[in-house]
C-alpha cells in the first residue's frame, strides 16, 4: 500500500478557473498550521504556481521577511522526438520528485495545467484529494460534461471528466483507495441571479453523477491580483509592512472565504503547534 504524504491535485483543462491561486493558497495555509508542504508545478507553459513561489522568495529576501515556504519542483514537458522515450523521462522525473519529499512530508500539492499531458495524467493518478476550480458560469460546465440543453442533466463526460475516473480506476486497483474529487465554484458573483442558481443546480447533478462533491469556492477579488507579485497569499500576516500598504475589507473577506474551503474539503489536519500568521 501507497505510503507518504497527503496529496492533493489542482486539475482543470479550462484555463484561467483558479488552480495556481487555489493551489498557492492551499500550499500556504497548511505551512501556517505547521505542516511540511511539499509543491510540484506540472504546468510548462503558464508555470503561474512557479512564478508564485519565486516572488515570494524574492519579495521575503528583498524585505528580510521570515515567511514560510515549500519545498517546490517545476517540472518540465520532455521534448524529444519519442512520444514513448518522452513519457519514459517525464515519469523519472515525476518519480524522483516524489522520492525527494515523500518520507519527510505531510501535504504534496500539486497544480496541473489547463490542457492534457501525460504529466497531468500522472499527479491525478497520485490524488487523495482532487481539487477542480470552476468558474461559475454555465459555459465552463462544459470542461466536465456535455449538459441537456432541456432537462440541465448530464449527458456526456468531457475529456476531462473522463481523464479523472480513468485515475479513479487506477488508483483503486493499485490500492484499494479512490480520491476525493471535490468541484469548487469560483468566481462567485456577489449578486444572485438566474443563471446562478442554474450553474449550482446542474454541478450538484454532476456531482451526483460522477461521485464528487461541490464546495462554494473564492468570489472574484482584485487582492489576488495585487497580491501574485509578492507571493503573498491572505493567510499571510494583515501587515501594512509585509504588503506594502493597508490591508482592505476584500483582504479580510477572501482569507475568510479560503478558510471555509480548506474545512470543506476534509484534509486530514489535525491539531499541532502553528506557524503564527495573524496581522
Amino acid at each position: 500500500m501507497r505510503q507518504g504524504p497527503h496529496v492533493i491535485v489542482v486539475g482543470n483543462e479550462k484555463g484561467g478557473s483558479g488552480k495556481s491561486t487555489t493551489a498557492f493558497h492551499l500550499v500556504i495555509y497548511l505551512l501556517y498550521q505547521g505542516y511540511r508542504v511539499a509543491s510540484i508545478d506540472v504546468d510548462s507553459r503558464q508555470q503561474t504556481f512557479t512564478h508564485y513561489v519565486r516572488n515570494r522568495r524574492d519579495w521575503a529576501r528583498a524585505h528580510g521577511l521570515s515567511l514560510p515556504h515549500p519545498t517546490h519542483f517545476h517540472l518540465p514537458l520532455a521534448q524529444g522526438d519519442s512520444v514513448k522515450e518522452n513519457h519514459g523521462r517525464e515519469f523519472e522525473m515525476f518519480r524522483q520528485a516524489i522520492g525527494e519529499v515523500e518520507d519527510d512530508t505531510d501535504f504534496l500539492v500539486i497544480d496541473t495545467p489547463g490542457f492534457d499531458t501525460n504529466l497531468t495524467r500522472l499527479a491525478h493518478s497520485l490524488a487523495d484529494t482532487l481539487v477542480t476550480p470552476v468558474n461559475d458560469s454555465l459555459i465552463d460546465l462544459n470542461v466536465l460534461a456535455q449538459m441537456d440543453p432541456v432537462t440541465g442533466a448530464p449527458r456526456e463526460m468531457s475529456h476531462y471528466a473522463r481523464l479523472v475516473q480513468r485515475a479513479r480506476s487506477e488508483r483503486l486497483a493499485i490500492d484499494g483507495k479512490t480520491m476525493d474529487w471535490v468541484l469548487v465554484r469560483n468566481r462567485i458573483s456577489m449578486l444572485s441571479s438566474r443563471s446562478m442558481r442554474q450553474v449550482q443546480t446542474m454541478l450538484e447533478r454532476i456531482a451526483a453523477r460522477f461521485g464528487c462533491r461541490v464546495a462554494e469556492g473564492i468570489a472574484e477579488r482584485v487582492v489576488f491580483r495585487s497580491l501574485f507579485p509578492m507571493g503573498l497569499t491572505v493567510f499571510d500576516p494583515l501587515d501594512e509592512a509585509l504588503l506594502g500598504g493597508a490591508p482592505s475589507l476584500s483582504h479580510v473577506g477572501a482569507r475568510e472565504e479560503y478558510r471555509a474551503l480548506v474545512s470543506a474539503l476534509h484534509l486530514p489536519v489535525k491539531a499541532r503547534a502553528k506557524v503564527s500568521a495573524e496581522g
